[in-house]
C-alpha cells in the first residue's frame, strides 16, 4: 500500500510512476487526498472537543469542591454535549479513513527507476541468456507425453478426484518431485535461508497484507463458513508471520525458506500452452522471503538473483532472466525479475521463478516496522522469489533431458532421487 504522507508531499511524482504501468491514476489520487483531508480534518476537530471536554471536567472538580454547584451543573450539560459531538466527529473520522483505506487498496506500488516502460509481456527487457537449446532426438515429444509414456504424472486420474489442473503424480514422477524440493531447500537453506513449515490457509488479513487482497481475490480459493483462503504461495503465510512487529535493527536482514502446496484459481485457457504442468490450479513452490532494511534491499534482490542462477545452473537448464516492463509488473512489486527455462520440445519459454522488491509496499500493509539506528520507527523493505516453482521446471527437465531409450536425470538430483535414468 502507497503511503498517503508521500502522495500528499509528491502527488506529481505518483502520477508519473503509476502511468509507466498504463493507469491513469490522477482521479484516484485526488480522491486520496481529499478523503485524506477529511479525515484529518475530522480528527482535528475530534482532538479539540476532546481537549475541551477534558478541560470542563477538571474544571467541574474545581466548582464542586469550591461549593460552586450551580455553575458545575451547566458545565456538566456542556461536556454531554461535547461528548455527543466527539461522538459524531469520531464517526466521521473513522468514515473517512476507512475511505482513504479502501481508495489505497485500488493503488499499485509504483515502479522503480530500473523498470522499462512497455504495456505488456513483449515489452519486457531480457537481461542474460544461458545455456545453449539442446538438440533433442526426432520424435521428440512434450513432457504431458513423455509423462504417459514412463507413467509419471496421471493428468486423468486428477481429473476425476478433483478436476481439471490437479495433476497425481507417481512412482519416478512423484519421487523426483520430492527430489526437486528437498534439492531446493537444501540449497536456500546452506545460503543462509532458514526453513519454515507454514499453514496452507490464511485469514483475510494476510491477505491483505501481502496484497493478494483485493487486487487477486477472484484467483484465491475460499473457504467460506470460516473465511479463509488457501494460499496462492508461501510468501503470504511467511511474510505475514511478521505482521505488526516492530523489529530492532539488529534483527535485519531476516531471511526464511519453505515449500507448500500453491492454489490458483486462475482462469483456464485452452490449446498447448496450458497443457500438461504449464498451468495448473495446486502446484508445488519452494520459495524465499527476505526482509530488509531499506539501504540494503537492492543488493539483497541482486543475491537473490545470483541465488537462482546458481540452482539453474547446476540443474544445467537453458534460461534466461527478463526484467519486467510497466505494464506486466505485478501489483505489489516495484522491481521484477523473471526466470524462464526454455522448453525445447514445446519450442518457448516456460517461466519458472519470479524474484521481486516490493520495498514498503507490502511493509505499510503489515504495519511491519523497524527501529533505525536514529531511534526512528520506519518501515522494512520486503522481497521474494520462488527457488524455485516445481512443474514448469519438471516439464523443462523431462523435455530437455530426453533421449531414445529414457529421460536422463540432471546428475545433481541422483542422490536425492536414487535414481539416474527413467525407462
Amino acid at each position: 500500500m502507497l503511503q498517503v504522507t508521500d502522495i500528499r508531499e509528491n502527488k506529481e511524482k505518483y502520477s508519473k510512476a503509476l502511468a509507466k504501468r498504463g493507469i491513469n491514476a490522477d482521479s484516484t489520487l485526488e480522491e486520496v487526498l481529499k478523503a485524506d483531508e477529511e479525515r484529518r480534518a475530522s480528527q482535528a476537530q475530534l482532538d479539540e472537543v476532546l481537549a475541551q471536554s477534558n478541560s470542563y471536567s477538571k474544571e467541574i472538580g474545581k466548582l464542586f469542591k469550591s461549593g460552586e454547584v450551580q455553575k458545575a451543573n451547566e458545565l456538566k450539560e456542556k461536556t454531554v454535549e461535547l461528548k455527543e459531538a466527539s461522538k459524531q466527529l469520531n464517526e466521521q473520522m473513522l468514515a473517512a479513513a476507512d475511505k482513504l483505506q479502501q481508495l489505497l487498496y485500488t493503488l499499485p506500488n509504483i515502479p522503480n527507476d530500473l523498470v522499462p516502460a512497455g504495456t505488456d509481456e513483449n515489452d519486457n527487457e531480457e537481461v542474460l541468456k544461458v545455456g545453449e537449446i539442446p538438440k533433442l532426438i526426432d520424435g521428440a515429444m512434450p513432457h504431458w507425453e513423455l509423462a504417459k509414456k514412463y507413467d509419471l504424472i496421471d493428468f486423468e486420474l486428477g481429473v476425476k478426484v478433483t478436476g481439471a489442473g490437479f495433476p497425481v503424480y507417481k512412482g519416478k514422477g512423484a519421487r523426483l518431485q520430492r527430489a526437486l524440493i528437498t534439492y531446493f531447500l537444501d540449497k536456500n537453506i546452506s545460503a543462509g535461508y532458514t526453513e519454515f513449515q507454514v499453514p496452507l490457509l490464511v485469514n483475510e488479513a494476510s491477505g491483505y497484507g501481502t496484497g493478494q487482497l483485493p487486487d487477486k481475490e477472484g484467483q484465491m480459493y475460499h473457504v467460506g463458513v470460516d473465511d479463509l483462503y488457501l494460499i496462492p504461495t508461501a510468501e503470504v503465510p511467511i511474510t505475514n508471520m511478521f505482521r505488526g512487529e516492530l523489529l530492532n535493527n539488529a534483527d535485519l536482514p531476516i531471511t526464511c525458506t519453505g515449500y507448500t502446496p500453491c492454489f490458483r484459481r486462475e482462469a483456464g485457457s485452452y490449446g498447448a500452452h496450458v497443457r500438461g504442468l504449464n498451468r495448473l490450479h495446486q502446484f508445488d513452490k519452494v520459495e524465499i522471503v527476505r526482509i530488509e532494511h531499506p539501504e540494503n534491499s537492492y543488493k539483497a534482490l541482486d543475491g537473490m538473483v545470483e541465488h537462482v542462477k546458481d540452482i539453474l545452473g547446476e540443474l544445467k537448464l537453458p534460461y534466461r532472466i527478463l526484467r519486467l516492463c510497466g505494464g506486466d509488473l505485478g501489483f505489489t512489486s516495484a522491481l521484477t525479475y523473471d526466470f524462464e527455462v526454455f522448453s525445447t520440445a514445446q519450442d518457448r519459454w516456460l517461466e519458472i521463478s519470479s524474484v521481486s522488491n516490493f520495498e514498503t509496499f507490502q511493509a505499510n500493509r503489515l504495519k511491519l516496522r523497524f527501529k533505525d539506528t536514529d531511534g526512528k520507527n520506519k518501515l522494512v523493505h520486503t522481497l521474494n522469489g520462488s527457488a524455485l516453482a516445481l512443474p514448469r521446471v519438471l516439464a523443462g527437465i523431462l523435455e530437455n533431458y530426453q533421449t531414445a531409450d529414457g529421460i536422463k536425470v540432471p546428475e545433481v538430483l541422483v542422490p536425492y532421487c536414487g535414481f539416474d535414468f527413467i525407462d
